[in-house]
């Protein structure tokens, strides 16, 4: 989340850390292998909501399936081609399209980059301390109780801590 530290209100992407794949437990994190996540949000304070600046190559997804009870999330392509993936099926997204994914819709999704080249999304995310997350097509569930952050088998089972 952000900090009350004194932050400049303008930068460049490049002044932003780069984060590389996700932190799931194994085997799950290879879905997003190379990956690029930038929070932007976080480099400028912001705490209400989480906004990324994320690269995908050739190959990579954004995270597994998923849905949010309480998260609502919203995305933006910048440059390239993705291939949005939800229970309806699958959809091409180019540069300049939109998607919402509101708190507690059940239908998972995520982006998939299948062309040849890099694609770059903004996403933007309110951020909840309470928070369940669903992954329909993997044993996986992501629980967060007042800031802590676990994940678990879907029959309750956590994953060891890595």
């Amino acid at each position: 989340m952000g900090d009350t530290t004194e932050k400049k209100h303008a930068f460049r992407l490049e002044d932003v850390p780069v984060t590389i794949g996700t932190d799931y437990p194994k085997p799950f994190d290879s879905v997003a292998d190379g990956r690029e996540k930038r929070k932007v949000g976080d480099h400028v304070g912001l705490s209400g909501y989480g906004i990324n600046i994320v690269t995908l190559p050739p190959g990579s997804a954004s995270a597994q399936r998923h849905w949010h009870e309480k998260e609502e999330e919203f995305t933006c392509i910048l440059e390239g081609e993705l291939v949005l993936v939800t229970e309806d099926g699958e959809e091409t997204v180019t540069s300049g399209m939109m998607m919402g994914f509101p708190a507690g819709y059940e239908n998972g999704h995520h982006l998939v980059n299948r062309s040849a080249g890099n694609a770059v999304y903004m996403e933007i995310g309110t951020r909840c301390l309470d928070e369940v997350c669903h992954y329909p097509d993997i044993d996986l569930k992501y629980v967060g109780r007042d800031g802590v952050e676990t994940f678990f088998h879907k029959d309750g089972t956590p994953y060891p801590s890595e």
